[in-house]
């Protein structure tokens, strides 16, 4: 499919126009890098705790922050995730709050307390059913023996309860309750539960109106590794792609796509700090595609220019270039279009989840076209023009010693 019929457009000649704007787009990354003392890393890289709760109503984010300000977590984060109606908040506690192993379980269960006394601390010695696990409902249910199971042997009643418990734990975290049931009786649709196991669990248990959805607790240890094994895999990403080019193609041909590339990762990084975005392991799965999808597109538009290279060998370099480009125009807009609706798709309908994985897809595939026509190809035709001006001196330099020596 061609968009294009022969376009002329003078790509090389337009050079300066984007290679300026990848200045200042390099240059307002860094800095804001060096205003925020670096990126804001997320629980993978720094390290800490992160809480994903789940509350019956739309909580106050206000009134959490005081609350948990009085466990001592005065630099929490809260930030709310997925639909409006899902009532979803995400806790995550920075490093210093968490610098140590017992400082991070501390402050798991600062985060649990703060919650219980704000959103249904129950009577004392009361269980909160939706936040209980598998394991503490059926040493209830055990215990009580509403089913009457003592008289066929322990190992029975533990092992019919125990798969109550689950059950029941497993219906109140599917959807539509996704961890919240407001009434016992909703238990009665859980195959096994009768009238006396509902009195047991009012008798026994509360219903509060938050549950704990996820936690993640990650060691500053284990943060800072990731963060140096993620550089590493870029690295070794890059340098893999040069080592290729440079064989299937020539060195220059590698350096200028290494650099281009090298050109996006940073751009795209760069776009994380002023909008506040945190650094994730996702994060780092999309410049590694990133890599593979930029490289891509430069390989297509060197392949061509080589190509033309050996049909027109007397033709300027710098025009046959263009020419190059202008080829593969109709493919670039194609498959690079294509690529951007998708990875736009994922950004504004695929959820919090995949929104960094998405944002840095989104801004690497603009930033990964524009710099195979724009930074990779002029660093290809410079070089081309030093090379050729040094080859022309040395046989000018040759053609005067040959002809002084004809002189003597």
């Amino acid at each position: 499919m061609e968009f294009f019929h022969e376009p002329k457009i003078d790509w090389m000649g337009k050079k300066w126009y984007f290679i300026t704007l990848s200045l200042i787009l390099l240059a307002t990354g860094m800095i804001s890098i060096a205003i925020h003392h670096g990126l804001i890393y997320g629980i993978d890289f720094r390290g800490g705790t992160v809480v994903t709760v789940k509350f019956s109503k739309a909580p106050n984010l206000d009134e959490v922050r005081h609350q948990l300000d009085r466990e001592n977590l005065r630099d929490a984060t809260l930030q709310r995730i997925g639909a409006p109606d899902d009532h979803e908040v995400i806790i995550s506690l920075n490093l210093r709050e968490t610098s140590s192993t017992e400082a991070l379980d501390a402050g798991k269960r600062a985060i649990l307390t703060g919650l219980s006394n704000l959103y249904g601390k129950g009577p004392e010695g009361k269980v909160d059913f939706n936040n209980a696990s598998p394991q503490a409902v059926g040493d209830h249910l055990l215990a009580a023996d509403p089913l009457g199971l003592a008289a066929k042997g322990l190992d029975t009643a533990t092992a019919t309860y125990r798969d109550l418990a689950e059950a029941m734990v497993k219906f109140r975290n599917s959807p539509p309750q996704s961890g919240l049931i407001s009434d016992f009786q909703q238990l009665t649709s859980v195959p096994g539960v009768t009238p006396a196991v509902v009195s047991l669990m009012q008798k026994d248990f509360y219903l509060s109106g938050f549950a704990i959805r996820n936690t993640e607790i990650v060691g500053p240890k284990v943060g800072k590794d990731l963060r140096r094994q993620a550089l590493y895999v870029i690295l070794a990403g890059l340098g893999a792609m040069l080592v290729y080019i440079w064989f299937r193609f020539e060195l220059i041909y590698g350096v200028a796509a290494g650099v281009a590339t090298f050109h996006d990762v940073l751009i795209t990084l760069g776009f994380f700090s002023p909008l506040l975005t945190e650094l994730i392991l996702k994060v780092i799965s999309a410049l590694l595609t990133l890599v593979g999808s930029s490289m891509n597109d430069t390989i297509v538009v060197f392949d061509r220019i080589r190509e033309n290279v050996r049909l027109n060998k007397r033709e300027n370099y710098r025009d046959l270039v263009d020419r190059s480009i202008n080829q593969t125009l109709s493919r670039t807009i194609l498959t690079s279009g294509l690529t951007f609706l998708v990875v736009l798709s994922l950004f504004v309908f695929g959820g919090e989840v995949i929104h960094g994985f998405a944002f840095a897809l989104v801004v690497g595939v603009i930033v990964g076209t524009y710099s195979s026509i724009f930074i990779a190809s002029p660093i290809v035709v410079y070089f081309h023009r030093r090379i050729s001006k040094t080859g022309a001196k040395a046989k000018v330099r040759t053609y005067e010693r040959e002809a002084a020596t004809a002189r003597r």
